[in-house]
């Protein structure tokens, strides 16, 4: 790859260090914080022409969001609604969003496992995946003036050996919950697909290093965090998408370097660690879970009790807290730090305001789409709770009350009442924007969240690879009767997104 040496030159002579650039280890610095970014567009440091070009596109973006350009995966399949063909689109690069380091108009998006869909088959639940062999990846994207926006360049993520990961399920050691992976036909997806299916000889299709990745976290030094729904796992790669580290909840796998508390293990099926976000000194992960866990089982599913989960890079302490949704089976989407303790946090539910792809039956006006600001400062840490003789901590489910998990004592009690009598104080929360009054936001998945500046947020849908499904069919994912559901970036201005 070019090194752009203009470029490069250009931004030390405005530094006034131009001959630092002949040196070795600025050269070397240099070469691995580009290898994914390139030499696409000007560089927009924070001096007079960034700002400038910052506030130009800030300026000029449209109100009602840019859909983000796609590719097609396929588009053979029957619509099950329809009975028409359809698009697989790829797309797909809103499971979420991270800032460029240093690039304000740039910004990176995930992509998770794949194009899916529920299905129940001859070996039970699990999911069809149409492109079985997608590789999850990270997109970089520039925003322009006029509401363009360029797709940079794309990153696959790959295993430690450099070989292409997928989106197929885990084994059930690594966080795996029996999902069946079927192809688009209903077929089991197996080891060698000329032959059938044999629990010994040719068993499921699985991969250990298969992400579904949902949280997205870009280092300073070219690197990236992304979190996912499978284990939850945590894992880190590397400028060239290549594995490097990893963090779970798995006490017996070898690739981790630090390991979660084990009842984040108990995450709902496809409802695993959705947000990842780093705070601004880059030494402290913060990871939050899009659901209720089932801990110690499904029949807790029905509440509004989620965890945050802090990982310290350097000392590796792991810190827990517990958030409040506004209402049972809400999801978290999205988490970004504004400082040390305070972040925005999505909180959706997964209705579409326009119907989608169920039609004018489920014209949702009361849809909730919302950024919270929320602070961890006054909240308690779960992990520093001293036990006494109601209260211990559990090897397998975390802190409990009179032997329950905290989600049971909510379950039984209908609310918090017992958790506020111990001192078990949430994290404060405040709302920021509510999408569906700012932009009458269509989308069911608003999942990604990108501070841009102190005034202006950036909010991306997941579209789904443009598929929906019903009754295990694959069909066209609709936000109305005449819309394509796609990938779509509305910046919101007029906001106050400084820390406190």
């Amino acid at each position: 790859m070019a090194l752009c040496r203009n470029n490069f030159s250009d931004f030390f002579e405005k530094k006034g260090i131009k001959r630092m650039f002949k040196r070795k280890a600025l050269l070397t610095s240099l070469l691995a914080t580009s290898v994914l970014v390139g030499c696409g567009g000007d560089n927009d440091s924070d001096d007079e022409t960034g700002s400038v070009k910052t506030a130009a596109v800030l300026e000029s973006y449209p109100a009602a969001g840019v859909f983000l350009s796609y590719d097609v995966l396929r588009s053979d399949l029957i619509d099950a609604k329809t009975q028409q063909t359809f698009e697989v689109r790829n797309g797909g690069f809103g499971s979420a969003m991270t800032a460029h380091p240093s690039k304000p108009t740039h910004f990176y998006a995930l992509t998770d496992r794949g194009p899916n869909a529920v299905f129940t088959g001859d070996y039970g639940k699990g999911k069809k995946f149409p492109s079985p062999d997608y590789t999850p990846r990270i997109g970089l994207f520039e925003v322009m003036q006029n509401g363009q926006i360029n797709h940079v360049s794309t990153l696959l993520l790959k295993d430690r050996d450099g070989n292409n990961i997928s989106g197929l399920p885990n084994s059930a050691a690594l966080g795996g919950t029996g999902e069946t992976p079927y192809d688009d036909n209903g077929d089991p997806i197996v080891i060698d697909n000329t032959k059938p299916y044999n629990e010994t000889t040719n068993p499921f299709k699985l991969d250990n290093y298969g992400l579904d990745g949902e949280g997205l976290v870009a280092l300073s030094d070219g690197t990236f965090w992304v979190s996912d729904e499978y284990g939850p796992h945590i894992v880190h790669y590397n400028a060239n998408g290549v594995e490097i580290d990893r963090i779970n909840a798995f006490a017996d796998d070898t690739r981790t370097s630090i390991n979660l508390p084990a009842e984040f293990a108990n995450r709902r099926a496809n409802r695993g660690m959705e947000g990842l976000a780093i705070t601004p000194d880059e030494k402290t992960l913060v990871g939050i879970m899009q659901s209720t866990l089932y801990n110690p089982d499904s029949s807790v599913k029905d509440l509004n009790i989620t965890r945050i989960v802090t990982v310290n890079l350097e000392t590796k302490e792991v810190g827990q807290y517990l958030y409040k949704q506004e209402k049972t089976q809400n999801s978290n989407s999205e988490i970004v730090a504004l400082s040390d303790t305070e972040f925005l946090v999505i909180e959706r539910d997964g209705s579409f305001l326009y119907g989608g792809p169920e039609g004018a039956s489920a014209v949702t006006p009361s849809a909730q789409k919302h950024v919270y600001r929320i602070d961890l400062s006054n909240a308690t840490n779960l992990e520093k709770v001293a036990a006494t003789t109601d209260i211990a901590q559990d090897d397998q489910l975390g802190l409990t009350i009179d032997s329950k998990t905290l989600e049971q004592v909510v379950l039984a009690d209908g609310d918090w009442s017992t958790l506020t009598s111990a001192g078990i104080v949430a994290a404060e929360k405040s709302l920021v924007v509510d999408m569906v009054a700012a932009v009458n936001f269509p989308h069911d998945k608003m999942e990604g969240l990108w501070v841009i500046d102190d005034n202006h947020l950036g909010v991306l849908n997941d579209d789904d690879f443009a598929t929906w499904s019903t009754d295990g069919e694959l069909e066209q994912k609709m936000l109305d009767t005449n819309t394509i559901d796609g990938n779509r970036l509305y910046i919101i201005g007029g906001l106050d997104l400084t820390s406190n």
